[in-house]
């Protein structure tokens, strides 16, 4: 096993572009990235906060539990590692070369295992040596999804991204799971024959029938229209996904969660000012269960520095409308809908969605609120870094679901 070491703490103020001007925080895309923005022939820029040197290991002590352990590779910040923890699974190791995400899975998941590294210089015996003789119940896998999301203007078949399923199935060999999980963006279903070689692969490897489908995270109390693609295998069974309960919408006794049931009791925050404590009580189902296991204060509840042009854009857009005429998507909220799908946002992430009322851009607890992570679950790593995190994580509310299911076969 590698030797484990202690984490490279990185700065809280990251770069940060608002709107291609430079703040505090702050630096613009240059003349190159610019031109190269549509050209597929260039590689896609690297995230500066990659630990692309020999995978950094901090040894776990929650191997005791009696409950079916989980283990999440390409973790993130551990969005779906939380919600197999809301139905009952204990995480006991999470991997990921993003040292800002495997910071924040480690300040939530305290008694983890956890690798920050390239996975394709992580060894499966390695993980085996850190569960100490314990079968893993369940490997999840949030492989990056970049090469096949839609809102990417590189997207094309051949990005090399698309093939770290196969840095996965490493895994799924060597560590012969009961389950497989494994997610990633709606797009792959209309890039190339993805689906189906994945389904095939892992089937093969892991002794076991893989399957996936298109779930749609408001369905279970995500107030967000994010659609994830899901596969599942399960060992001796087949997985059968109308096991996975809606818990709103149509088909049930609930309404969808709309931006002021799911934000509204945040305080209202000016430019660059921080609070930390309630001024309102909860007054949506939704809040309450965010506010569950907290008591009077939370954090990452910051206004964005933006200069005054943009504080002018945010202004005079009507709640529901998109503030540039070329980014329909970046769209000031309204209280009475959902979100649209909030993104990472590339490398230097600007902000995506105004405030319905302030004239601001979304603080990170306001991101995290709609990725449906409750107020104790802490962000780290500077809010750029914290937007990409927020951004590309599973709303724990939808792993809930799936993992509620999958608990029904164990």
């Amino acid at each position: 096993m590698p030797e484990i070491k202690e984490y490279i703490q990185i700065d809280e103020i990251n770069p940060i572009v608002e709107d291609g001007q430079i703040n505090i925080y702050g630096e613009v895309e240059s003349d190159i990235d610019k031109k190269n923005i549509w050209d597929t022939s260039i590689k896609v820029e690297e995230n500066g906060y990659y630990w692309n040197g020999e995978p950094i290991i901090k040894k776990g002590n929650n191997l005791g539990t009696e409950k079916p352990i989980v283990a999440e590779l390409f973790c993130g910040c551990g969005g779906t590692s939380l919600g197999f923890e809301m139905a009952g699974f204990e995480t006991v190791l999470g991997c990921d070369i993003h040292t800002p995400s495997i910071q924040t899975f480690q300040a939530n998941h305290p008694n983890c295992s956890t690798i920050n590294g390239d996975i394709k210089k992580v060894k499966p015996e390695t993980i085996k040596e850190l569960l100490n003789g314990r079968q893993l119940d369940i490997l999840i896998g949030g492989i990056p999804c970049q090469g096949f999301s839609l809102n990417n203007r590189k997207r094309h078949e051949n990005d090399d991204r698309n093939y770290m399923y196969k840095e996965f199935a490493r895994f799924v060999e060597v560590l012969q799971p009961k389950v497989v999980v494994l997610e990633n963006v709606s797009g792959m279903k209309s890039t190339g024959n993805f689906v189906n070689d994945i389904e095939t692969h892992l089937s093969h490897i892991g002794n076991m029938t893989v399957k996936s489908k298109l779930l749609y995270a408001p369905d279970y109390g995500v107030p967000q229209k994010r659609t994830r693609l899901v596969f599942v295998g399960i060992r001796d069974n087949e997985f059968d996904f109308n096991d996975i309960i809606k818990t709103h919408g149509p088909e049930t006794d609930k309404s969808y969660v709309t931006i002021k049931e799911a934000m509204g009791d945040l305080p209202s925050l000016k430019i660059k000012e921080t609070k930390n404590k309630y001024k309102k009580a909860p007054f949506s189902e939704y809040q309450e269960l965010m506010r569950i296991n907290t008591n009077e204060t939370f954090t990452n509840h910051t206004a964005p520095n933006h200069p005054l042009d943009t504080i002018e854009k945010i202004k005079n857009t009507k709640p529901g409308q998109p503030m540039y005429e070329k980014f329909k998507q970046r769209i000031r909220l309204a209280w009475d809908i959902l979100s649209p799908t909030q993104v990472s946002g590339g490398i230097r992430p600007q902000f995506q969605f105004g405030h319905p009322e302030d004239n601001r851009g979304l603080s990170i607890r306001e991101r995290c609120r709609i990725q449906s992570f409750p107020d104790d679950f802490v962000v780290k790593g500077g809010i750029v870094q914290a937007r990409v995190q927020t951004g590309n994580a599973v709303p724990p509310l939808l792993a809930k679901a799936v993992a509620l299911a999958i608990k029904k076969y164990l």
